[in-house]
């Protein structure tokens, strides 16, 4: 018979998630984005538990001003495949930047979440904005300072 501490296993019944808004402009997509990953996953909570969905929901606004250190703005490219022959393509920073820049941030946040049924889960609770403003002054976001 063990005397000892237990570790306790969350259940999805008894996880409460919070709510984070994070500015983004001026900052480093990738030290951003592992911040926001980290809070996603519930890393951050003592109650974590790897194959419990028991992380935080992210709102990012500002997402048009972060910034990528050295000279990946003119060499990073964005990889994609449909599955079928010959059907890659590439798209380089600034043409993702142009048309659709939230998506450097969605990105770069979903490569840092398990690439399983669960971290498709997790990776709806970012919600990642162009300008200050976001449909989620309901929840009442606590403000992450990085």
């Amino acid at each position: 018979m063990s005397t000892g501490q237990f570790t306790k296993s969350l259940r999805k019944e008894d996880v409460n998630t919070e709510w984070w808004i994070v500015d983004a402009s001026g900052q480093t997509v990738g030290r951003v984005a592992t911040k926001i990953a980290t809070l996603i996953r519930g890393k951050h909570k003592p109650s974590f538990t790897p194959h419990v969905d028991d992380g935080d929901c992210v709102v990012v606004i500002n997402a048009e001003k972060v910034v990528f250190t050295g000279k990946r703005e003119d060499k990073k490219t964005y990889f994609k495949h449909t599955g079928y022959h010959g059907s890659e393509t590439f798209t380089p920073v600034k043409e993702l930047r142009e048309k659709h820049p939230e998506r450097i941030l969605e990105r770069a946040v979903k490569g840092m979440l398990p690439k399983t049924k669960l971290g498709r889960k997790m990776s709806k609770k970012l919600k990642v904005y162009v300008g200050s403003e976001h449909p989620h002054e309901a929840q009442m976001p606590k403000k992450l300072e990085i």
